[in-house]
């Protein structure tokens, strides 16, 4: 009987095993990640191209850290998120961990070098232990794109220049249309101290109030009380204050209001939403910019003005939710200094990976084909044996910065080439031949309208520059790259 069990056992073990007796072993990626093919990749580098144009114009300058820090640099700056933060593996050295964020890898970076003053940038990976919804845009591996202003300066300028940052760079993407939220956390505070809730809630209180852009008003009063022990008085009196929207009207009517108005904190909080709504003004951003007392943003580091873009208009198969976030932590660099000296900050972060989710979708539903190269010219010839006069002539090429390809066969079809061309977008095709060998000249076939023309080997890379690199129109991120084709056969004839 024992024996019979064994047996199973044993039989049961092997068709765990393959065949060869190796473990099945299913290829996938790590859940909550995910690979990017060519297609997906040029789509990724036109946005950022874009968000690190924005930043450079507003004279940022660039940094990068570790991926991993001291667990002890990470832990409690992120209020409950702390429990997603991913901690490596104790090697018997240090206890480390993957970074949640850029923000907090930032601040320890300029206590360490006593750095006072910078404007940066930083785009790297960030890794959350969270519940991936990847439809969405959320991944347990994904890029942040952050800009910070560190230093003690006026009020609300370096603010005001944050919000611009996420007003121009949405507009630039074209999404749809979009709101940023506005919000100050002394003004939070501020509401729920008049609101009686015990100091000690506060930031929990505030991590509850960050999900009505995700739950009912019933259901986060519901665990205000229930969960959270705060009483029903206290949740319907913030029920009241966190359903109000405005601009810089509502900064003055709260600061009339008999309840708000006995919080010193929340008065300097409203006459700095105030201001900052002034210099939105002259920015010409205001139009889309909305005072709104139910953003809480739960990370624990923020001190002052906080904000969040979210899409209004997003594509009807795609709900991302935010797609920037950020705000004032003046207290953060302050941490990690043995004095406590305090860097005053401020920063928004542009959910990449959430833009990214959009695009994707865009580019699927529309005709035109993204380009995965940027080869500006093949290399193609008419006849055999003429694979050295290629090589020799893709090397000029490539010597002068001209992005070119060849067939890697010795007498490919010409048939072969030209439709290799087509299928990749590449504009342009050199033609040799014995006969423009003879005669110094190089055959250009234009690949969408197929016209062609002979150009002098002299010429050539003049007339390549001329027809292919990308032309900026006034007011435009976006290069004009339609192929300049006219006037190209009257330059010919007139040539000697």
């Amino acid at each position: 009987m024992q024996i019979d069990e064994e047996v199973a056992k044993l039989l049961e073990l092997k068709a765990q095993l393959g065949d060869d007796g190796k473990t099945q072993f299913v290829l996938k990626t790590p859940k909550g990640t995910r690979d990017y093919n060519p297609k997906q990749m040029a789509i990724r580098e036109k946005v950022f191209n874009t968000i690190i144009r924005c930043f450079k114009r507003h004279g940022a300058e660039t940094i990068d850290t570790p991926v991993f820090e001291l667990k002890e640099t990470l832990t409690g700056k992120y209020g409950e998120d702390s429990k997603l933060i991913y901690d490596l593996k104790d090697q018997g050295g240090e206890l480390l961990s993957l970074r949640y964020d850029l923000t907090v890898p930032f601040a320890r970076y300029l206590a360490m070098n006593k750095i006072t003053n910078i404007k940066r940038y930083h785009i790297a990976k960030v890794y959350r232990r969270d519940n991936p919804a990847m439809t969405r845009g959320r991944y347990r591996e994904f890029y942040q794109c952050d800009f910070d202003i560190a230093g003690q300066y006026d009020a609300m300028i370096p603010d005001a220049e944050c919000l611009k940052i996420v007003h121009e760079i949405l507009n630039e993407l074209d999404l749809g249309d979009f709101r940023i939220k506005v919000n100050d956390r002394r003004i939070l505070d501020g509401m729920f101290a008049v609101c009686g809730v015990p100091d000690d809630k506060f930031r929990t209180i505030c991590s509850t109030v960050d999900k009505l852009d995700k739950m009912s008003w019933e259901d986060v009063k519901k665990e205000m009380v229930n969960e959270k022990g705060l009483s029903e008085e206290a949740a319907d009196q913030i029920g009241e204050y966190v359903s109000m929207q405005g601009g810089m009207d509502l900064a003055e009517r709260l600061l009339q209001d008999h309840k708000m108005s006995q919080s010193k904190q929340a008065c300097a909080g409203l006459s700095d939403i105030k201001l900052l709504f002034k210099y939105l003004q002259l920015f010409h951003v205001t139009d889309k910019v909305v005072f709104d007392l139910s953003l809480a943003r739960g990370l624990d580091y923020y001190t002052g003005v906080i904000y969040e873009a979210v899409l209004t208009q997003a594509e009807e198969s795609v709900s991302v939710g935010s797609v920037a976030g950020g705000g004032r932590y003046d207290g953060l660099v302050g941490m990690f200094d043995p004095k406590g000296r305090r860097v005053p900050c401020v920063g928004v972060s542009i959910g990449i990976e959430r833009i990214f989710s959009i695009m994707e979708q865009k580019a699927e539903a529309s005709p035109q084909k993204v380009r995965t190269t940027e080869v500006q010219i093949m290399v193609a010839s008419a006849q055999k044996n003429l694979l050295e006069e290629r090589l020799q002539l893709i090397s000029e090429l490539w010597n002068a910065g001209i992005k070119a390809e060849l067939m890697y066969k010795k007498n490919p079809k010409l048939l072969s080439q030209l439709q290799y061309c087509e299928e990749a977008g590449i504009p342009l095709v050199a033609i040799l031949g014995e006969q423009e060998l003879k005669d110094g000249v190089v055959k250009l076939r234009v690949v969408a309208t197929r016209e062609e023309v002979d150009i002098s080997r002299a010429d050539l890379i003049s007339e390549i520059k001329r027809r292919t690199e990308p032309v900026y129109l006034m007011g435009s991120s976006e290069p004009c790259t339609e192929f300049l084709l006219q006037s190209t056969t009257e330059q010919v004839e007139q040539e000697p």
